[in-house]
């Protein structure tokens, strides 16, 4: 069972402003975090390495700073994880992957870097399916991640420990990854908020094994917190090719915003999707409520013509297969078995097919140009179930789909490069929550933060942190 984490009820946002108002110590907090790290292994596995001595001798100097009076970062003082597919700088980096274990990281990540740099405290390392490849939350290397809103389901992934860790109210944000939803999904599946910014806003490196469809980004409670961590991890980095070099989009101020005149699409399905019919209620009413906030709701059956799995496939399985070709060659035996299928039918593709696979995702990057004239947004359910046990790769009811395009909805818009988020919509009949996705035009950051705030507003009022979690007498998130 779950204990109560001391802090986990409190946002990133309070939690540094009280640390700046000397209410709340560095030491202390950190402290916390590195208990509940421990003490929910074992029921939730969110973590494959936790920096014990690293935090505590960052959170002493950071409350040095504060009783210094020194100026103080926007993230001073607030735990947070990295996802095992972003280097840590002398930490193993393993991706998830028994064939990396030895692997050692030479570098920050330009997000981890910045994370640190804006004054928050690297706790640890969080789980990931192998080399991000599979949507839910194992691999051979870690084992099984659980969701702390129920034990025997999956958390999501492939950004698995990023989700458990802070669902359970272990840090109040995590920086994750994103190839085709791996942000998204967790967040959808365990109540929280995640941002996917505009590709190339948030620079990867070292490079991807996809590195056409790479994001990071943050998960947190709500999309306040979301936004914080975004503002402080995304902008131009010229080690990264393919990183945006305009203003990066003022998120904070877009919380909170009136959504009046913004004209938005609501697609159930996007054209090809078989969602259940729980996720439908959740998700839509979610949607149309945004009417009541002067949005102009239009529902929109098809917005591609046809599902674009196939182009995702070819392009994410193809990178991570030739990236491991001499491990599936050589030691099979170490990979996952059903990754290893998917990456093997990848590098069997032949030339002439993949290019055309390709000049197809220029032609539906070119299709969400104009959709987009039309719209201001782009709404959908997140996923097509709630939830989904622990250890099984999909949805028996979606076994006809492959380890990614059961989710349908996420990975059209890796393809795409498009700022895409997820935001809790509500909970469905048996209690787990339910995703809403917020696509954006390019470079729309502002407007997916200003829809997502308002879906947070108008959603039900409930504790959002899981019940096994919840203090005596709830205190709600700021």
């Amino acid at each position: 069972m779950l204990a109560h984490a001391p802090f986990a009820h409190l946002s990133a946002r309070e939690t540094r402003d009280r640390i700046a108002r000397r209410e709340l110590s560095p030491v202390e907090l950190t402290r916390a975090a590195l208990d509940a790290a421990r003490a929910t292994q074992d029921s939730l596995n969110a973590f494959f390495l936790i920096f014990e001595e690293e935090a505590m001798a960052a959170a002493r100097a950071a409350e040095e700073t504060v009783l210094r009076g020194d100026a103080l970062g926007p993230l001073h003082g607030v735990p947070f994880s990295a996802k095992d597919l972003m280097a840590v700088k002398g930490a193993p980096y393993a991706s998830g992957s028994r064939a990396m274990a030895d692997n050692i990281a030479q570098v920050d990540a330009p997000a981890v870097q910045r994370a640190r740099a804006a004054g928050a405290i690297l706790i640890g390392k969080t789980t990931t399916s192998e080399f991000g490849c599979k949507p839910v939350g194992d691999s051979p290397l870690t084992g099984i991640t659980r969701n702390p809103w129920n034990l025997e389901k999956t958390p999501g992934g492939s950004s698995a420990g990023a989700a458990a860790s802070v669902a359970a109210g272990i840090t109040p944000f995590a920086l994750g990854t994103d190839g085709g939803g791996s942000i998204r999904i967790p967040c959808a599946f365990s109540g929280l908020a995640g941002l996917k910014g505009q590709f190339g806003r948030v620079p990867v490196w070292p490079v991807s094994a996809t590195p056409t469809l790479a994001h990071v980004g943050p998960i947190a409670r709500d999309i306040a917190d979301a936004a914080l961590m975004f503002a402080a991890i995304a902008g131009y980095d010229a080690r990264d090719p393919f990183s945006v070099a305009g203003p990066v989009p003022d998120v904070e101020a877009a919380i909170g915003a009136s959504i009046e005149g913004m004209r938005i699409a609501w697609s159930p399905t996007l054209g090809y999707a078989r969602p259940d019919a729980e996720v439908l209620r959740v998700t839509e009413a979610a949607a149309r409520r945004l009417a009541d906030l002067g949005a102009v709701v239009e529902e929109v059956g098809s917005v591609f013509e046809t599902d674009p799995a196939d182009l995702w496939i070819a392009e994410f399985y193809a990178g991570v297969g030739t990236r491991l070709r001499s491990v599936i060659e050589n030691q099979r035996d170490l990979l996952d078995p059903s990754v290893a299928v998917v990456l093997e039918a990848a590098l069997g593709q032949e030339m002439r097919a993949y290019y055309e696979t390709v000049f197809k995702r220029y032609a539906l990057r070119d299709e969400m140009r104009r959709f987009f004239e039309r719209y201001d947004a782009l709404l959908s359910p997140v996923l097509p179930v709630a939830s989904l046990d622990a250890g099984l790769d999909m949805p028996a009811h979606l076994s006809d789909r492959n380890l990614v395009s059961w989710v349908f909805y996420t990975y059209p818009f890796n393809l795409t490069g498009q700022p895409a988020a997820s935001v809790c919509a509500g909970l469905d009949a048996a209690g787990m929550p339910v995703g809403l996705q917020i696509v954006g035009r390019t470079l729309g950051e502002a407007d997916v933060i200003r829809l997502a705030s308002a879906v947070e507003r108008l959603r039900p009022a409930s504790d959002l942190l899981p019940p096994a979690l919840r203090p005596p007498q709830s205190e709600h998130l700021s």
